[in-house]
C-alpha cells in the first residue's frame, strides 16, 4: 500500500459519501430523523451519518495527535459528535465537508514511508496499540462503507436509492471505463 493507493481509496470514499448525501437531500426531515431498527444500531438515518462523521473526526485526530485523543473514556466520549449538534442535513453536510477537508489536508502530508509507518496510541484502559498507519487509513474507509450501506438501505426504503456504491462503479467513472 502506498500514498497513491490511499488517495484512490479516499477518492472512492468521498464519491460514495456524496452519493449518499445527494439522496439524503431528497427525503423529508421526518424521514431523516425517524427512528429505525434497520441494522444501523444508531437509531436513525441522521444518527448513522453523524456516526460516520464522528469516526472520521476521531480517527483523523488520532492520526495527527494520538496522545490527546484517548486520554480517558470521558475525553473520548466528549469528542464524539451527537445528533443534537446536527438538527438539519445542511448543518451535517457543512461539518462533513469541514472534516473531509481537514482529513484531506492530513493525507496530503503523507508519503510512502509515513503510510507504511506505525501509529502508536494508548486506549483509555491503558492498552497500547501499534498499528501500521495504512491499516488504520483503510479501516476508516471500510468503516464508512459499512455505515453508508446501512444508510443506503434506509434511503432505498424511502424511495431514494443512491444506486450502486461499489468501488468498481467508482473506478469505472474515475477512469472513464464502460460499465
Amino acid at each position: 500500500m502506498n500514498r497513491d493507493d490511499i488517495y484512490l481509496l479516499y477518492d472512492y470514499n468521498d464519491w460514495a459519501d456524496r452519493r449518499i448525501l445527494t439522496m439524503c437531500a431528497k427525503i423529508s426531515h421526518e424521514q431523516y430523523t425517524a427512528p429505525t431498527t434497520i441494522g444501523t444500531g444508531y437509531g436513525s438515518l441522521r444518527a448513522t451519518l453523524v456516526h460516520i462523521v464522528s469516526a472520521m473526526q476521531l480517527w483523523r485526530m488520532l492520526f495527527t495527535d494520538p496522545p490527546n485523543v484517548y486520554r480517558s473514556e470521558e475525553d473520548h466520549t466528549a469528542l464524539e459528535l451527537t445528533e443534537a449538534e446536527f438538527p438539519t442535513l445542511s448543518v451535517l453536510e457543512k461539518r462533513w465537508q469541514e472534516e473531509r477537508d481537514t482529513l484531506r489536508a492530513y493525507l496530503n502530508t503523507l508519503d510512502d514511508g509515513k503510510v507504511k509507518g506505525v501509529l502508536r496510541y494508548t486506549l483509555p484502559n491503558g492498552i497500547v496499540r501499534e498499528r501500521v498507519l495504512w491499516h488504520c487509513l483503510v479501516h476508516l474507509v471500510n468503516h464508512g462503507t459499512q455505515h453508508r450501506s446501512e444508510a443506503a438501505v434506509l434511503l432505498t426504503g424511502y424511495g431514494q436509492s443512491p444506486g450502486d456504491i461499489d468501488m468498481t462503479v467508482f473506478l469505472n467513472e474515475h477512469f472513464n471505463l464502460p460499465s
